[in-house]
């Protein structure tokens, strides 16, 4: 695992873009297409910004999963990770191959057939973060390191919904859906390549526990330190609490 620490969000979103633009093309060179898994949240939103504005990226070539979303929420709501990704990613760069996990229709279904999709072929690179309880995706601790699926339905935690809350999503805790489809720990392991976005001092205690702690299930982004082609970008904020930066 690599770890790089910018001064501020706005310049580690800027060098995670281009490390992400040089996997998407290195890809489309090499086969003639990328296969992509993106992520949402407040976290991502200076990244996915630089993302779109890198030039000479051919986005019909790439093929775009996502990570989660909540069981039950309507497309038009402001949290809706849908919404999210069709207008900071999918909508500004034109892509048209894009897989999105409808939290409306029966999610095991769901869960099936997108699936079936991603496991299909190796994903080149995937863009993840970290939550305040160290969930990857919504794997809230204790995590399943073991299910062998792409998609499962969870429970969230309360650690995880009053994140949403604090980020603005929704007005209070009763809002947040109870549960959500989430990509698996091993499928996002599958990624020949992870880039892991992190800023904001309320990642600071998460960022340590899985950075500096034990590899283990309670906290679940620590599996990432055993990819063999992962990078994490931290702010000063979010790497305020690491002895070894």
């Amino acid at each position: 695992m690599i770890l790089r620490v910018f001064p501020d969000k706005s310049q580690l979103g800027l060098a995670a873009a281009a490390q992400a633009a040089e996997a998407i093309n290195r890809a489309i060179a090499a086969r003639g297409c990328a296969r992509i898994i993106a992520a949402t949240g407040a976290s991502q939103f200076e990244f996915l910004a630089a993302l779109v504005a890198a030039p000479d990226i051919d986005w019909s070539r790439v093929e775009m999963f996502h990570l989660d979303e909540y069981v039950g929420l309507p497309l038009t709501h402001p949290a809706s990770f849908r919404k999210y990704l069709i207008e900071r990613f999918i909508t500004p760069t034109g892509m048209t191959n894009y897989h999105l996990l409808n939290g409306e229709a029966d999610a095991q279904q769901v869960c099936d057939d997108i699936g079936a999709l991603i496991q299909a072929a190796p994903i080149d690179v995937a863009f993840v973060g970290i939550g305040e309880n160290g969930h990857l995706a919504f794997n809230d601790p204790p995590a399943d390191f073991e299910n062998e699926a792409a998609y499962i339905v969870v429970n969230l935690d309360e650690a995880c919904r009053m994140q949403q809350v604090g980020e603005g999503w929704f007005a209070g805790l009763n809002e947040v859906p109870q549960q959500a489809i989430s990509m698996t720990i091993k499928q996002i392991l599958k990624a020949n390549e992870i880039i892991c976005i992190v800023p904001d001092v309320r990642k600071a205690q998460a960022v340590k526990h899985c950075l500096e702690g034990e590899i283990s299930p309670l906290a679940p982004a620590s599996i990432l330190r055993t990819h063999a082609n992962t990078t994490v970008y931290l702010d000063d904020a979010s790497a305020s609490l690491l002895t070894n930066k």
